[in-house]
């Protein structure tokens, strides 16, 4: 049984195979239970194994390169135009053999292990402040029917928690008191643990020069750049900062035809982590253009006196996943553009 390439279609426990040899002609195509997959593998002469760029489809990807063989991850909206007919298990294995042959597609770079303990801080840092968000929502509403406002900003509602526990506030009922007070409780501890998932980025982001290059990029901080370093291992895989930028989605979706362009809304695919906080950057950039005498502060201010505000920044959150690929394909520092006379 000579293979040349092999479609798997990864699952919880049942993973489908389906492989052919040089010539195109099926010569496998069966169900393996999880535990069976690896073993199953390393029986295989070395060949092209496709995978959709799923949850764990990393770890697969790395266990079976161990084994000799050529990985290749697929986003799955990339695999779909590939399944004929019937939405199986069977089918998908098919049109992912097929689709990871085809000269036109892209594929997903190959985490390491240690890149996705990165992302595991970053993910979990970003569920504990959507908590902390909640529960600050949720005790400026319960203290708002007691008469209790605090102004804007979760600062000015800590602070008022606080004066809770010193005594304030006595016509406030006990029994409402003590369930605020274990708001706040959840709180400081929510505190204390994104703190310490912030204290190993750092960390990570002083032994990682990658992510030292790109925290040169105006609108880059320590979050986003380890972010982008961990998510973006093999830069080559775009050919240029555009397709990054699409990968992203922070290029507009177009409906064109008949040699008419047509731009719509940012197509907001790929990966919306980044894009959040790529726009969270280019904001800090925007609100300190009008006193930025650099060549980027010049272009935003131009921008800006065309385009709405927030069409701006996505614009330059655009232009920093651009230079952020330029950072990473050619291994440089962030040089700022020189400002053009008169």
């Amino acid at each position: 049984m000579s293979i040349t390439t092999l479609g798997i279609d990864i699952a919880k426990s049942v993973f489908q195979l389906h492989g052919i040899d040089e010539a195109g002609k099926v010569v496998i195509r069966k169900k393996l239970r999880r535990s069976a997959v690896l073993d199953t593998l390393r029986k295989l002469e070395p060949c092209l194994i496709g995978l959709e760029a799923c949850a764990t489809a990393h770890y697969w990807a790395r266990e079976i390169s161990a084994l000799g063989h050529e990985v290749k991850l697929m986003p799955p909206a990339y695999v779909k135009p590939y399944v004929k007919r019937q939405k199986n298990d069977m089918a998908d294995a098919e049109a992912i053999c097929e689709a990871v042959t085809r000269p036109t597609m892209r594929f997903v770079p190959i985490k390491s292990a240690e890149r996705q303990g990165v992302l595991v801080l970053h993910r979990t840092r970003d569920l504990l402040m959507r908590q902390r968000t909640m529960l600050l929502n949720a005790a400026r509403g319960h203290l708002a029917e007691f008469g209790l406002i605090a102004p804007q900003g979760p600062r000015r509602m800590l602070e008022l928690i606080a004066q809770m526990r010193e005594g304030a506030h006595t016509d406030l009922p006990e029994i409402a008191r003590t369930a605020l007070l274990g708001i706040g409780g959840q709180l400081d501890a929510l505190a204390q643990q994104i703190q310490a998932l912030e204290r190993q980025l750092l960390a990570w982001h002083r032994r990682d020069t990658t992510s030292q290059r790109l925290e040169t990029i105006p609108g880059v901080g320590i979050i986003t750049a380890t972010a982008l370093a961990a998510s973006v291992p093999d830069p080559s895989v775009f050919r240029s900062g555009r397709q990054f930028a699409a990968f992203l989605g922070l290029t507009p979706r177009q409906n064109s035809s008949g040699g008419k362009d047509r731009l719509g809304h940012i197509s907001k695919m790929g990966d919306g982590y980044l894009r959040r906080l790529l726009v969270v950057g280019a904001t800090s950039v925007i609100r300190r253009a009008e006193t930025n005498p650099s060549a980027t502060g010049a272009w935003v201010r131009s921008l800006m006196t065309r385009k709405p505000r927030r069409l701006t920044t996505v614009a330059m959150a655009n232009k920093t996943a651009r230079i952020a690929w330029a950072v990473l394909a050619r291994g440089e520092t962030y040089r700022a553009p020189a400002l053009a006379e008169g």
